[in-house]
């Protein structure tokens, strides 16, 4: 059976049980059962149970940041929803606005009190409603912000990371000469050069996975 495995952060190979050739058509199965036609792109390697591993795109041509964007546009969706339903229990809340703005007591006794007690129940379950309907919306916008911010990320699942990292790596690089070229009274402060070699040793690896994954 041919499965999925993580590889690393964002990357999930093809772990099969035969060897399998690149541009073939593969069918991966999920842990929940669910089977994906992929096509194979690089081989990686082998895992210490004599797995073969290797790089895949989906046949069906579904990508991560694709499924991003359908989960914001999908909170989305809800935030407005939630927002109009807020709005629309603010307004019901405002029933006898006129009359309650006069301060007037409740008339203990008087045949006034049911009705005007129940008014003022109704008004504070409604206005309760419209702020639970507000945070939902907040919640749903906040979650779609993410999901947006997630359409717009390359990362190693995805092909063009090898030119993305190569770029990063470049600007990194740059920026570590720069650091390198100041006298050490210049620098913004006296980490500056090991955090910038830091970054370049990050951006190397990184670019160096994406190679091995889809160089």
């Amino acid at each position: 059976m041919n499965t999925y495995t993580k590889y690393c952060p964002n990357v999930f190979v093809a772990k099969c049980d035969e060897p399998q050739h690149k541009g073939e058509t593969i069918t991966l199965t999920t842990k929940y059962g669910k089977e994906h036609e992929c096509i194979v792109f690089n081989y990686i390697g082998k895992t210490r149970d004599e797995k073969h591993l290797y790089s895949i795109v989906r046949a069906d041509g579904y990508n991560v940041q694709e499924r991003a964007k359908a989960k914001a546009e999908r909170y989305r969706k809800w935030s407005n929803s939630a927002m109009e339903k807020s709005d629309q229990k603010w307004k019901e809340s405002q029933e006898g606005r006129d009359f309650l703005a006069l301060g007037e007591p409740i008339k203990v006794g008087h045949h006034s009190e049911k009705r005007h007690r129940a008014l003022i129940e109704r008004n504070h379950r409604r206005m309760d409603k419209s702020v639970e309907f507000r945070d939902k919306a907040e919640s749903h916008e906040s979650k779609a912000e993410y999901w947006e911010r997630k359409a717009n990320d390359i990362n190693l699942s995805m092909p063009e990371s090898i030119e993305y990292y190569e770029y990063k790596l470049e600007s990194a690089k740059m920026e570590q000469e720069r650091i390198k070229a100041q006298k050490p009274s210049e620098r913004e402060h006296s980490f500056s050069l090991p955090y910038a070699t830091k970054h370049v040793k990050e951006m190397q690896k990184k670019y160096d996975l994406a190679n091995q994954l889809w160089g």
